[in-house]
């Protein structure tokens, strides 16, 4: 048997404040799977998604329920105690020590000192590239300006966030052209953009999101890679190589073998296996061990990917003690590994790389 540590949740956002009735709920419970937060398709429901019974498996003990209870008395349990003790009591069960949240994406997300408290956990804020980006540009009158005010703002950041993350690497450009833009292609991308920016929409130029990653790099802490397929990244983490930054793929199913297999080539790539565990339901343990497979043990991290909704937390995280101690469980059992072994395997993808790669005390 493994005893399973307390968690480091190496990437989440913050939960909502608000009450939530059965559509609000299910639109951020669709987020979850990877989409907008947008209600079901007529006649049917996000809680007949294997992160729905995951829900109803999990999350109703830890409010008075019986598992598997019905969506509509659950939420009316979570109205009646109010979304924030609620809140409270789920998050302080997924037994996470540790959020590093990305505070990058809109809406009324409890920022990081708020989720601590909730949780009664450390916290830590994780900046997201591209918003910052925005926010500089609304404060800079020209293209020079822009560009000194965009690598101030990335390497002020770097004094308080434990980390960068991006959304953007495929959009960067970075399967083609992984090096850093010269100079002068950095302004022209910065003229244009900016001369397009009077409608706000989002910085969305090739060059000037791979200008604004290797700024990044330069600023001595982890990157954290949203991509489709981590494959797509296979230059960039070639031409980061021994610069100092390490580089982190989100987990990105069902591509989840080839960023395993990423993370041998290079000493700076780690893969985190995110939501992909309370995604795959029944299956969860399967997809584990075929990450196992692959990466280096030092190399995975543990992490919820949850926003919006505390639920997730404890989803993402019950689902991964499952799967681990399943996997490894039946290893030791075989006589493969040793418990000893399996232990410390366990600790170390549960917190202690995290701790390692993010410098936590």
């Amino acid at each position: 048997m493994i005893d399973m540590p307390r968690l480091v949740d190496q990437y989440c956002h913050g939960v909502l404040r608000t009450e939530l009735g059965l559509g609000t709920f299910e639109a951020h419970l669709g987020a979850h799977l990877g989409g907008a937060v947008v209600p079901p398709a007529a006649g049917t429901t996000f809680f007949d998604t294997q992160t729905g019974f995951a829900v109803r498996r999990w999350c109703p003990p830890l409010l008075g329920l019986e598992p598997h209870c019905p969506p509509a008395r659950y939420l009316a349990r979570r109205r009646e105690l109010g979304a924030a003790e609620a809140g409270r009591r789920l998050l302080r069960a997924s037994g996470i020590s540790a959020y590093l949240v990305d505070t990058g994406l809109p809406g009324d997300l409890t920022p990081p000192a708020e989720l601590s408290a909730a949780g009664a956990a450390e916290a830590h804020e994780v900046v997201r590239l591209e918003p910052l980006a925005e926010r500089v540009a609304d404060t800079s009158d020209t293209v020079e300006a822009f560009l000194a005010n965009l690598a101030e703002a990335v390497h002020g950041a770097a004094a308080d966030a434990v980390a960068f993350s991006s959304a953007s690497a495929v959009r960067g450009g970075l399967a083609a052209l992984p090096e850093p833009p010269g100079p002068g292609e950095a302004r022209g991308a910065a003229g244009r953009w900016l001369a397009d920016r009077a409608a706000g929409g989002p910085i969305d130029d090739p060059v000037l999101l791979r200008h604004l990653l290797w700024i990044a790099v330069t600023a001595g802490r982890p990157l954290q890679l949203h991509t489709e397929d981590p494959a797509a990244l296979r230059g960039f983490a070639a031409a980061t190589a021994g610069l100092g930054t390490d580089l982190v793929l989100l987990h990105r199913y069902p591509y989840h073998r080839a960023a395993a297999y990423l993370t041998g080539l290079h000493p700076h790539v780690y893969a985190d296996l995110g939501p992909v565990l309370a995604h795959t339901g029944a299956r969860a343990a399967a997809v584990l061990a075929e990450v196992l497979e692959r990466a280096p043990f030092g190399k995975l991290l543990f992490s919820s990917g949850a926003r919006g909704l505390p639920e997730l937390h404890v989803v993402a995280a019950s689902a991964f003690r499952s799967a681990l101690t399943r996997v490894l469980g039946e290893w030791v059992m075989d006589g493969a590994w040793s418990r000893t072994d399996a232990q410390r395997v366990a600790e170390m993808i549960a917190a202690d790389n995290a701790r390692r790669v993010y410098r936590l005390t």
